[in-house]
């Protein structure tokens, strides 16, 4: 079997959700060009602030760290449009935590681009005066994104929440990666901060959804790699 880090579709390789065509990003990021949106899942500003304050240390830098990144695949993009999909916030209290110069990157970012905030479990409302403007779902055309997805509205959903992750066997190794997992009816988000983990999508949580069988798109060091869920092992072991 080949190896997940570097082997992928075709370097223009698309997917298709509800006769949408979406571009997976190796960053974790969905692309419409159709609309020219960004999509991504699961930010978690401020997961690393929250642990410490229980007494578990994480570096202070993760709000940073995922920021860097979305302004690299936001200047990548040049998108119009931008929808986090929820859990952006690690609590409800995390906007409180950011750093002032982290709050003036997040602001320019949303007064760039026509921001929309999914709210999420961890977020339900994030801050009136971070701009953009927020929804607990949006339908735009034949796709609706939502924060979780729900098991008896399959058509068009794009969402996260399970920060989604896959393993396969390679040379008899065990090698996993945070994943997109459609079935070309729904499309489930990896999670996108930088200190997020990650559910195996052979739990029944994940795979329930897709009862048709389903597609998980890997992110390796430099490719995605595409493998149908009957070529994924238990990340467990």
């Amino acid at each position: 079997m080949p190896d997940a880090s570097t082997v992928s579709p075709a370097p223009d390789a698309t997917l298709q959700v509800n006769g949408q065509v979406l571009v997976p990003d190796l960053s974790g990021a969905l692309w419409w060009p159709a609309k020219a949106t960004l999509i991504v899942a699961d930010l978690h500003f401020e997961k690393g602030s929250s642990f410490a304050a229980r007494g578990q240390f994480l570096p202070p830098y993760d709000t940073a760290a995922t920021l860097e990144k979305l302004e690299k695949v936001v200047e990548e993009f040049q998108p119009t449009a931008l929808i986090a999909l929820g859990d952006s916030f690690h609590d409800r209290a995390a906007a409180e935590r950011v750093a002032p110069e982290d709050r003036a990157r997040i602001g320019g970012l949303t007064a760039a681009l026509d921001w929309l905030w999914i709210a999420g479990n961890h977020d339900p409302e994030p801050p009136a005066d971070w701009g953009g403007h927020v929804a607990t779902e949006a339908v735009v055309e034949s796709l609706v994104f939502r924060h979780e997805a729900e098991p008896g509205r399959p058509d068009g959903e794009i969402s996260g929440h399970f920060h989604p992750k896959a393993c396969v066997r390679v040379r008899n190794k065990r090698v996993s990666a945070r994943c997109f997992v459609t079935d070309g009816r729904r499309l489930i988000l990896p999670s996108f901060g930088a200190y997020t983990g990650g559910l195996d999508v052979l739990d029944p949580a994940v795979s329930d959804l897709f009862p048709r069988g389903f597609t998980a798109q890997l992110l390796g060091k430099r490719r995605l790699a595409a493998y149908p869920d009957s070529a994924l092992v238990s990340i467990a072991g």
